[in-house]
């Protein structure tokens, strides 16, 4: 008769075989009943609704959504094709967010289709699935994307977009606008479908952004065929930035725009800067004076089970990872070193930073040594793979009980040199502090250790105004959390603008 534990095995087999299939929504016909059970009492398979499960993990706690907000793009378009087979795609509202590189998940996801019930399907965590009863796109005009999901292309997305969609989701909108190099395939569309009115809005669309070539084509090409069109500006207000005609990447145009967006609320929310330090010596033994408290606090909130103790040994010198097993095996004790080490960098880019160097600049050419000395001892005690230390991540990455979806391994490539353009360009210190943390974190470029530097870098920053070396203290944690994730997930950057000065 097989254990407890050749049962479990025999279970987590036929789980793994899934997901190497690519399978992230598994239909409970997939799997005995057996196996099922076993796996959620387990721990392993979570279920989503009747019949529908994702993984998850056994360490999650009761109530976690990190699995379902990590599972949500790819649960949703494998269970609406085993619903709908190819007979559904999302609203052009929702096709539109995505190809705009907005993959937060929305507490309702608006879904067309021939055979749809009018009704809605509740999920996790107070998601839902509103399906509707409507004729489809032609099927050319229909793309789908990694997830699976069925989207209207880009230029379909458009021109079925309601004028209070970009009243509602302007950063969206230009986003998704500043994507096209001319208006071609848009005005294929409103000519054959005899579409004035919506001409005339997107015409005004693409002006506000200052597109006025695509404009004045669809205009130019609606007037030709005889329609009467009058152009409107379905925005409330001039586009904030003016977007390089050849940029075509979603991501970092949708970057430079919450940039632009974001950065005048923090100016109403943060104190003056006093200025740049005269007394650089002075400045430094601050900052070395607040490492065991800085060490303490971020590495306790990243959830690592560091003491003051084992933080003075690893700055001793007497923590001896060479010589004592004990050393050699604690994974807190390597965070703890990497976190001295990386510190050490810290304290060099801000002495940069304090010779008046480009405070951008200087965290640009730097950020990848902190990395790099913040995991070290891991590889050197095996935890890590050497190519680990190589840069930015080669793989989707996920934040806990966060909305919000950092991007693709790709996109971290075009928005990374976005990102330091941005801080390097910025005159406000304050703004360099508060947005330079939060992008950094919104774009997740590294497999681990993104919130230490992104502290790291709103210190640097700090430096770069005169304010002093700021710890995020581990009793406000959630609070920190809270108002990062209001600002990745709603867009709205007033709450960590506002945690930020508080420490100060």
């Amino acid at each position: 008769m097989a254990t407890p534990s050749e049962n479990l095995a025999a279970s987590l087999l036929v789980l793994h075989e899934l997901q190497q299939n690519g399978l992230i929504a598994i239909p409970s016909r997939l799997m005995t009943r057996t196996h099922r059970e076993r796996l959620v009492k387990k721990g392993f398979l979570r279920e989503v609704m009747r019949g529908w499960y994702i993984p998850s993990r056994p360490d999650e706690i009761a109530g976690e959504s990190t699995s379902w907000y990590a599972s949500y793009w790819n649960f949703t378009g494998s269970y609406l094709t085993e619903r709908f087979g190819e007979e559904w795609c999302l609203s052009p509202e929702e096709s539109a967010k995505i190809h705009a590189a907005n993959l937060t998940v929305p507490a309702q996801l608006l879904v067309r289709a021939p055979q749809g019930r009018n009704q809605i399907t509740n999920l996790l965590h107070n998601t839902t699935i509103l399906e509707v009863r409507s004729i489809l796109p032609d099927k050319e005009l229909i793309v789908t994307d990694v997830n699976g999901l069925r989207l209207y292309n880009k230029a379909a997305a458009v021109v079925n977009l309601s004028e209070s969609f970009y009243q509602q989701y302007p950063t969206d909108a230009r986003t998704l606008l500043s994507t096209f190099r001319d208006g071609s395939e848009i005005l294929a569309l409103l000519l054959d479908g005899g579409k004035s009115v919506v001409a005339g809005r997107i015409a005004g669309a693409f002006r506000n952004i200052d597109r006025p070539k695509i404009a004045d084509d669809i205009l130019q090409g609606m007037r030709a065929a005889d329609y009467n069109v009058r152009e409107l500006d379905p925005f409330t207000y001039k586009s904030p930035i003016v977007f390089a005609q050849r940029e075509i990447s979603p991501y970092v145009n949708r970057l430079r725009l919450m940039w632009d967006e974001m950065r005048s609320e923090i100016i109403k929310i943060f104190p003056v800067a006093p200025g740049l330090s005269n007394d650089k010596d002075a400045y430094l033994k601050q900052v070395e004076d607040n490492y065991v408290n800085d060490a303490y606090n971020s590495l306790s909130i990243e959830g690592y089970r560091v003491s003051a103790e084992l933080i003075e040994r690893v700055r001793s010198g007497t923590w001896q990872p060479d010589i004592n097993d004990r050393d050699r095996q604690q994974r807190d004790a390597m965070a703890a070193r990497g976190y001295w080490q990386a510190f050490q960098m810290v304290k060099k880019s801000i002495e940069s930073i304090l010779e008046s160097n480009n405070p951008g600049t200087v965290t640009d050419n730097d950020h990848p040594v902190w990395y790099r000395e913040m995991f070290a001892p891991s590889v050197t005690a095996g935890i890590l793979k050497p190519s680990d230390l190589a840069g930015y991540r080669n793989q989707p990455i996920y934040i806990r009980r966060s909305k919000h979806v950092p991007p693709s391994m790709e996109a971290v490539r075009d928005l990374m040199p976005a990102f330091f353009e941005l801080l390097s360009d910025e005159d406000n210190a304050g703004v360099r502090i508060v947005l330079g943390h939060f992008f950094f974190v919104f774009i997740h470029p590294y497999s681990d250790g993104n919130g230490r530097i992104g502290r790291f870098l709103m210190n640097s920053m700090m430096a770069s105004g005169g304010y002093p070396w700021t710890v995020v203290p581990l009793e406000r944690r959630a609070e920190y959390m809270a108002s990062l994730e209001s600002a990745s997930a709603g867009g709205d950057i007033a709450p960590f603008a506002n945690f930020i000065a508080s420490l100060l």
